[in-house]
């Protein structure tokens, strides 16, 4: 047997990661990432086993689930760095970030928590996240956009507030909090 055939998924395994990922994020957007892992492999018409066989942990199932997403906000970064405004890219990296951080209610904090668990799934997308945020911020520094007190931890911060108080205000105050906080970090010459 050929190496390719091995590591090929049968189909009808293929079709139940399939589902699994449709219910995960179907059931992850009404209830936030601690809903019932058992209702989402009932769902997909599985056992909880099936969904254990497939990802062994809940970060393993967002991670899975994430994983288109990530890369298209890796490319977002990438191409607002290339930018010709790096104080407005910083802005839009941000919002960005929190668009990404509220796919789904809980998301916020299960990402921080990869950030900090090197064994987690999530934790190289969460590295490659904020060396992204490093470089737009850097950039907006050296371009005179940014205060200079400002942080990079201050960024995260901020995306990960306004992440979290969409889950609990109207998304357009969370936005509006969002806008008057990064006004503030901008230098006053950007405005």
């Amino acid at each position: 047997m050929t190496e390719s055939r091995r590591r090929r998924p049968r189909a009808d395994a293929q079709r139940n990661r399939d589902r699994l990922l449709a219910e995960a994020d179907a059931v992850f957007r009404q209830e936030g990432t601690d809903a019932s892992l058992e209702r989402i492999a009932r769902r997909a018409g599985v056992a909880i086993g099936t969904l254990y066989g497939h990802f062994p942990s809940r970060r393993a199932l967002i991670g899975a689930l994430l994983r288109e997403r990530n890369e298209a906000l890796f490319a977002r970064g990438r191409e607002l760095l290339a930018g010709p405004e790096p104080g407005r890219a910083l802005a839009r990296w941000v919002d960005a970030m929190v668009e990404h951080a509220t796919a789904y209610r809980g998301l916020a904090a299960v990402l921080a928590e990869g950030l900090r668990d090197q064994e987690s799934e999530l934790h190289a997308c969460c590295q490659e996240l904020i060396g992204l945020s490093g470089e737009l911020l850097a950039s907006a520094r050296a371009d005179g956009a940014l205060r200079r007190e400002v942080t990079g931890a201050d960024i995260f911060a901020l995306m990960s507030a306004v992440a979290w108080i969409r889950g609990q205000l109207p998304a357009e105050q969370a936005d509006r909090l969002m806008s008057l906080t990064m006004d503030g970090m901008l230098s006053p010459s950007t405005h």
